[in-house]
């Protein structure tokens, strides 16, 4: 794997390092040690799976605060999205900072998102699908929500959202008195 740091600290992408030939090609999409080594996430408690019909759905930007916080290690397996992710750890020097990243079936590449951190997607093609491991239970009381659009994130989505959940439409700016992770 090919770990590459975001502007995010903390936050990375990941390529896969292929071994083929003529048949394919072999890779890892995990590994252990070598998360290990460079102070990731190693256990994972849930595998998560969300396929979105149309182009131009977004789902975020969601989180849940501690104890239940989540890593997310996410990548796109039909389609292709681009993922955001917002630091939310407010003693991070790069607080209320957003990264984003195509994530494609094509491309294979993955983000790590790290506890204190609000994550969401927008769909760039019909028929997306992604798949993301997840390293703490979901827990509905936990559960938070910031707009998509909250202008204190300055996020460069790639197109207008054109399908949100009611839930996501009505997310409120951020407010570090309702909304930190901790």
């Amino acid at each position: 794997m090919i770990f590459r740091e975001t502007p995010l600290a903390g936050a990375y992408t990941i390529d896969l390092e292929k071994r083929g030939d003529d048949r394919g090609f072999f890779a890892r999409v995990f590994c252990e040690r070598e998360f290990g080594e460079l102070g990731l996430t190693t256990h994972f408690v849930q595998v998560n799976n969300s396929t979105s019909a149309e182009k131009g759905t977004l789902r975020g930007m969601h989180y849940q605060l501690a104890p239940h916080a989540e890593t997310k290690l996410v990548r796109c397996i039909k389609g292709s999205l681009y993922d955001v992710i917002i630091d939310l750890r407010p003693d991070s020097e790069t607080f209320c900072k957003s990264f984003g990243a195509e994530l494609s079936a094509e491309n294979r590449t993955m983000m790590y998102v790290p506890r204190g951190f609000a994550h969401g997607f927008l769909t760039l093609t019909d028929d997306t699908e992604a798949f993301y491991l997840v390293d703490a239970f979901y827990a509905p009381q936990s559960e938070r929500i910031v707009r998509f659009d909250d202008p204190k994130f300055a996020i460069e989505w790639p197109a207008p959202p054109v399908v949100l959940s009611d839930k996501d439409k009505n997310a409120p700016d951020f407010d570090p008195g309702h909304h930190l992770p901790q």
